[in-house]
């Protein structure tokens, strides 16, 4: 269990992991331990474990079931003319200065973003781990690390170039990564934590339908959510 932590995500509160570290971890595994509300960062395999709060919710899309809102179709629309490529993650300079820029802008934050960070964070996966790259012009304008399975695509992290923060490229790429989900026959689709008083992270429950897992780990249908705010 590790140390009690400032929450990240709603202030004023403790929050508090169970996790362990694994070198190789079966794809098909990882999504067992994901329905028991694991998540993975690098090697270390995570979930809540707060005495006070129960605010993180793994969330998932049923892919087959999932039909884009208008608002969604003009995202894909706008960003029809970007190609986007699969392939082992392979870290390179022009990635690490989008990373960079994109903390810099975006999140305004001073995490660590230094070139062995970013691999350990992103590309260093004991799971079977694609890289998903967006380009323009053969310009790299968005990178997305998705863990695959035969059950389900897990979304780890998107990062874009903030020149582009107009496309909308944090809705596109959950919509490529729906669309890659359809194709390779994949019937989930995997989100992360769901904090619905979060503004941050509300966004996720507009792609729907989606369902969330209960206490008892039990995949439930989840309602609309009513926040206003979507990534850019």
């Amino acid at each position: 269990m590790g140390d009690p932590h400032e929450c990240p995500y709603l202030p004023g509160r403790i929050a508090r992991e169970e996790a362990f570290r694994a070198s190789d971890f079966p794809p098909d595994l990882y999504h067992d331990f994901m329905d028991h509300g694991f998540r993975r960062s690098g090697h270390l395999f995570y979930r809540p474990a707060c005495e006070q709060c129960s605010e993180c919710r793994a969330l998932r899309i049923p892919v087959l079931r999932y039909k884009p809102k208008k608002s969604q179709r003009r995202i894909l629309n706008k960003n029809r003319d970007i190609v986007v490529s699969i392939d082992s993650p392979r870290l390179s300079a022009e990635k690490h200065r989008i990373y960079a820029d994109y903390l810099a802008v975006q999140h305004r934050s001073s995490q660590e973003n230094s070139a062995d960070d970013l691999y350990r964070f992103l590309y260093c996966s004991p799971v079977n781990t694609v890289e998903l790259v967006y380009r323009l012009l053969d310009r790299i304008v968005a990178v997305g690390i998705a863990d695959l399975s035969s059950r389900s695509l897990s979304s780890v992290y998107v990062y874009f170039d903030p020149e582009f923060s107009y496309r909308s490229l944090g809705t596109f790429s959950v919509l490529k990564e729906l669309m890659i989900c359809r194709d390779l026959g994949v019937p989930h689709y995997y989100m992360g934590f769901l904090v619905a008083d979060c503004s941050s992270m509300s966004y996720k429950a507009r792609f729907e339908p989606c369902e969330i897992l209960d206490p008892s780990f039990v995949w439930q249908p989840y309602p609309a959510a009513t926040s206003s705010r979507s990534p850019n």
